[in-house]
């Protein structure tokens, strides 16, 4: 099952830090077949609000994100994110196509 980390960052200081994260993390994801489907981006607010940048990273399965996140390459620039922004990163197991809402009933 897909597995992805997601984060919310806010303040990001948009320094030099925040730009060798940037230029250095894409390689991090390669090994683990980690690719992004959202990346910060403008929202559009239809209910509430909602403060900083979505970020969300695919990937196959449970071992490649952990894996990927616990690699000596992303353990080497993850310093980078932390030390120029403030946020909340998590993983979290996808669902199937198949999956219906009431699916988490029982």
């Amino acid at each position: 099952m897909k597995h992805y980390a997601i984060a919310n960052l806010r303040n990001v200081q948009l320094g030099p830090g925040i730009v060798e994260y940037l230029e250095r993390i894409d390689a991090t994801l390669a090994p683990y077949d980690g690719h992004f489907i959202v990346h910060g981006g403008q929202p559009e607010f239809i209910e509430g609000s909602w403060d900083g940048a979505l970020i969300v990273i695919e990937f196959p399965d449970y071992d490649s994100v952990r894996g990927w996140y616990d690699s000596p390459a992303y353990r080497e620039i993850l310093h980078l994110r932390t030390d120029n922004a403030d946020g909340v990163a998590m993983i979290v197991e996808g669902v199937g196509r198949t999956h219906k809402a009431t699916d988490v009933l029982g």
